[in-house]
């Protein structure tokens, strides 16, 4: 998967929306202003920071040698996925499907009845 094929698959999450609060360069993919992805660009190697369950975290680190944890973030909640790597194309959108539907699952009860009445259950949680 390429970086713009993975900022592509963000962006069709329900209500992403990308930001730019540390500089031009990474992006903050957020729902109800909650991130649940960070894309670090750079030359030859990208990566993204993606949250997961705390048991998860530690399976995907030791299976995929390109999952480490999270850069600068919570490392029982947060991987960094460091490309090219390991982790083929199905896996990594698995894993922002999970991230995403784990910080919609945090919001408040309010903001998930208007997302769900908006999109439906299907199209928020994995």
């Amino acid at each position: 998967m390429t970086l713009d094929d993975v900022h592509a698959y963000l962006r069709t999450k329900p209500d992403s929306l990308e930001d730019f609060p540390f500089g031009p360069e990474p992006s903050v993919y957020k729902i109800e202003g909650k991130m649940f992805a960070l894309v670090i660009p750079s030359q030859d190697v990208w990566r993204i920071n993606l949250k997961s369950p705390p048991d998860e975290a530690i399976q995907l680190r030791d299976v995929f040698t390109s999952v480490i944890p999270g850069y600068h973030m919570n490392k029982r909640h947060w991987n960094t996925i460091n490309f090219p790597g390991d982790v083929p194309e199905a896996e990594l959108q698995r894993q922002i499907d999970v991230s995403f539907a784990l910080v919609v699952k945090g919001l408040p009860k309010a903001a998930r009845l208007r997302l769900e009445t908006r999109y439906g259950r299907e199209a928020l949680y994995c």
